[in-house]
């Protein structure tokens, strides 16, 4: 990356906007998967739509792969930095920029935070589904890419349900508008082609979000269990029932003790702990309710607590969405797993992966989007002691064989990113990931949108197509393996 190169970044953005110091790079080496880590060439932090737009073209222009960026919340290295390349960090862009409540919507740039939407639009009675875990500090456009979930996509569907429209860069510096105001726009779908493509094929500069009404009421519970399978066939009589919860979430023992530790939530003492939510017209809610807690009970619930009002409910709900951040109280480093399997197939894969904590050596954490068999393991390691780190990353990688052997699938909302490249082998065949491939060279022919990230050893477009890399999944003893 030449000075000349550099200067013209400068004149984009102003010298402000442009970082190049290696002690300023050190933030920007990693998202939230500190296990993989890599430093930009240079960081450039735009302010506008107009800025991005003329930092991608000259990247283009000059053959430099790029990187966008939103507040690096994200768990499966998908904003890992391409070698001595740019990385262009959207945090700048973080306006509300238009509130249309008659019409249910709001356009937002991508940097906006996920929770101001709704704290915006909450005085009008309205609200924004997709509530990941990080809401609080993660960005609509990092959701846009990934297509966020959280914990009440059971019912209400990902990031991909919500977004109506968007303003993005292509990487040789188009601007393009895909969707728009209306819930359904002629021609091929785009807009859902970009949603969920973790920044490989145009970087997101603007979004208008679909809003929810306030449902007229919500009760949750909290419903202790003497063990995970318990909790899990609980889950499975829940939605056999016909029951669509707002969300059902589950937490096993050692995550219930981190969140306990880092925020007090006053969970009881179990094995593993269920979060029912309900919500809708009042009537419903209360006979649906009932039914549930009778379920529960029947289930060998131990312990049920009922949320009596707005406050409690937080309550509930902060220990849950604490638990990643709180796994730091119970070990110096953790490896957050991100797998998908049948709600049936819960007991068997959870017996698997006890398995595979006693025989490895490492504590795993359990924590699920019970409802959409959406499984979150935390492996647990110490960095300081020579290979846990590797080993914690081949526990992570076995586990998901365990889901697709279950029939499920190798990410539910965090992506593949960077962390998962080689298990798309075992998911896809050659022919699909050849065609996935082709899309991915419609958009970015030049492979400088995000490189290395999603495919296995990808080849450069153009070039004659072949088979991927196999990575056979072996079934050797774990004396083998780890």
């Amino acid at each position: 990356m030449n000075a000349t190169f550099l200067g013209e970044l400068d004149q984009i953005v102003g010298r402000e906007g442009v970082l190049r110091d290696p002690t300023d790079l050190l933030t920007y080496e990693s998202d939230a998967l500190a296990r993989l880590r890599r430093r930009p060439g240079v960081v450039v932090l735009p302010k506008t739509a107009a800025d991005v737009q003329a930092v991608v073209r000259h990247c283009h222009q000059n053959a430099v792969p790029f990187v966008a960026r939103g507040h690096g919340t994200g768990l499966s290295g998908g904003a890992l930095p391409a070698p001595d390349g740019v990385l262009i960090v959207l945090t700048r862009l973080n306006r509300i920029l238009d509130v249309d409540i008659p019409n249910q919507r709001v356009t937002v740039e991508p940097g906006v935070v996920n929770l101001d939407v709704t704290q915006r639009v909450a005085p009008f009675g309205y609200y924004y589904a997709p509530d990941p875990s990080s809401q609080l500090v993660c960005s609509i456009g990092g959701n846009v890419a990934e297509n966020s979930g959280g914990a009440h996509c059971l019912k209400y569907g990902f990031t991909v349900h919500h977004v109506l429209g968007l303003e993005a860069v292509l990487p040789n510096g188009e601007m393009v508008h895909l969707g728009g105001a209306t819930l359904d726009t002629p021609g091929l779908d785009l807009l859902s082609v970009l949603v969920g493509s973790e920044g490989t094929l145009a970087v997101v500069t603007k979004v208008t979000l679909r809003l929810v009404r306030i449902p007229e009421a919500v009760r949750t519970l909290l419903a202790a269990f003497p063990s995970t399978e318990d909790a899990g066939n609980a889950v499975s009589e829940i939605i056999a029932a016909g029951i669509v919860p707002a969300a059902v979430e589950m937490m096993d023992r050692l995550t219930i003790t981190a969140a306990e530790a880092a925020v007090h939530p006053g969970f009881p003492s179990a094995e593993a702990v269920l979060i029912v939510e309900l919500d809708g017209a009042k009537a419903e809610v209360a006979e649906l309710f009932g039914l549930v807690e009778r379920i529960c009970r029947s289930a060998r619930a131990t312990e049920i607590q009922i949320a009596r009002d707005g406050e409690e409910r937080a309550r509930i709900w902060k220990g849950r969405k604490a638990a990643f951040a709180a796994m730091g109280r119970v070990s110096p480093n953790y490896y957050v797993q991100d797998g998908v399997i049948p709600r049936t197939k819960l007991p068997e894969v959870l017996r698997r992966i006890r398995a595979l904590e006693v025989e490895s050596g490492l504590r795993i954490g359990n924590v699920f989007h019970a409802g959409d068999g959406n499984l979150h393991p935390l492996v647990c390691y110490d960095e300081r002691i020579e290979g846990q780190g590797a080993l914690a990353e081949r526990v992570a990688s076995e586990i998901l064989t365990y889901c697709i052997e279950a029939g499920g699938s190798i990410t539910g909302e965090h992506g593949v990113g960077a962390d998962k490249v080689q298990a798309m082998a075992h998911l896809f065949t050659a022919d699909d990931l050849e065609t996935m491939q082709l899309v991915r060279c419609a958009f970015d022919p030049t492979n400088i949108c995000n490189p290395g990230k999603i495919f296995p050893t990808p080849r450069l477009c153009g070039e004659v197509p072949g088979p991927y890399r196999r990575h056979p999944i072996e079934r050797a003893g774990l004396a083998e393996r780890f």
